[in-house]
């Protein structure tokens, strides 16, 4: 039985089972009896002091500012191995993917905005539907098309990457507060200092991640979104040089943190903000919002991302990847409609102030276009897995 569930959570899809399963739990809460425990537990406030600094949060924004900045670490990890040493150090390799991915940013933003323009509050979230779930993504894609080719696999991820990119750096530039002189000075000397035990080449993790907790702090009373200190802090561990245990930092750190981030972290943030009361108030959800995000996750990603990579093809700008047919590619670009998690955390910073009955209509919008994005990506996915397999197997076309 042991044996039984530690075979679940290797799977590919575990993340993204719990994913649905911490979502719904919280919409079955926000939805009955348990409501007042399910909002007062998330409204507690939480207070750290250290002598005159101190930070006292609503739990809510302890998930959002402070497990969230450990999951946009581990990304940070992700994009550098996979920039220096991974398959994005390779042109080929890269540009398809990226040019999906700023279409499939672009593309789905232009289609809230249409929706929104005239929402002076709501045009706001303009971003929301620009981000991809990849724990979710590549849930759904291990579930139907695990025998498909590896680069098919190899895409998908290579264009969540890049959507993550997109998405760090659209926080950074529109969802920033008023900037604190004192307290970026005080993350960039963390900064110089981790890259100058980064050019030393201590060994010591745990030197790293004290002076990254300084960073994390004073990035989080500076105005700018606390979790780009996880981004930033990734860049400055070191791609090769091994610890006391005698691993590579990085890998090491990055295969360490993935199973807290994947069965933890992120259904926690699911969680704590999927919670929405849609029984009997789906009267007072702001309807361009929801559409805007909806359509825009479903329509505008698969349409950018796809769209954009048959024309990159076609102009020979680009490659499609070895062994991968359009059908599988439109699968893939189908499942990055999936924005869930990302798209939530970017609603919660868009309407951080605005009347919370817009961040209900981004969950709905949110849950609404994934769960659509997921059961039509599923579908094709499926579809093209059983062609291909026939095609690898004449035997099997045959029988049936």
């Amino acid at each position: 039985m042991l044996q039984n569930i530690k075979d679940l959570f290797k799977h590919d899809a575990a993340g993204g089972v719990l994913l649905v399963i911490a979502a719904l739990i919280a919409m079955i809460m926000a939805n009955t009896g348990l409501n007042p425990f399910y909002q007062g537990l998330f409204e507690t406030p939480v207070a750290v002091k250290f002598g005159a600094f101190e930070v006292n949060k609503p739990f809510l924004l302890w998930v959002n500012d402070g497990l969230m900045a450990i999951f946009f670490f581990l990304v940070g990890l992700e994009v550098k191995r996979e920039i220096l040493a991974g398959h994005l150090q390779s042109r080929d390799q890269v540009m398809l993917p990226a040019v999906g991915a700023v279409a499939g940013i672009a593309i789905p933003a232009v289609i809230y905005v249409f929706f929104n323009f005239e929402e002076p509050t709501g045009i706001n979230g303009w971003a929301i539907p620009a981000a991809t779930d990849i724990a979710f993504a590549l849930g759904v894609y291990s579930l139907f098309g695990r025998s498909l080719p590896i680069t098919l696999k190899l895409f998908l991820l290579s264009v969540a990457i890049f959507d993550d990119i997109g998405a760090i750096l659209i926080i950074a530039l529109f969802y920033s507060a008023e900037l604190s002189t004192t307290s970026l000075v005080i993350a960039g000397f963390g900064l110089l200092g981790l890259f100058i035990l980064n050019r030393l080449g201590v060994r010591s993790q745990g030197l790293y991640i004290l002076i990254g907790v300084v960073i994390w702090a004073a990035v989080l009373k500076s105005g700018v979104h606390a979790t780009l200190a996880g981004f930033a802090m990734a860049w400055f561990i070191p791609l090769r040089g091994k610890n006391r245990s005698g691993h590579e930092m990085l890998p090491h750190l990055e295969h360490k943190l993935h199973p807290w981030v994947a069965f933890l972290i992120l259904p926690i943030f699911a969680f704590a903000n999927a919670g929405v009361q849609v029984i009997g108030a789906t009267g007072d959800l702001i309807i361009p919002v929801v559409i805007g995000v909806m359509v825009g996750l479903f329509i505008g990603k698969q349409i950018g991302i796809f769209g954009a990579c048959w024309l990159a093809v076609k102009a020979g700008f680009a490659k499609l990847p070895e062994g991968v047919t359009w059908g599988q590619l439109y699968g893939a670009s189908i499942l990055c409609g999936i924005g869930f998690t990302m798209s939530l955390f970017i609603g919660s910073l868009a309407f951080e102030t605005a009347d919370p009955v817009y961040l209900d209509s981004v969950k709905v919008g949110v849950l609404g276009g994934s769960i659509l994005s997921a059961i039509l990506g599923g579908i094709v996915i499926s579809r093209s897995a059983k062609s291909f397999d026939k095609r690898q197997n004449p035997d099997l076309a045959n029988n049936t």
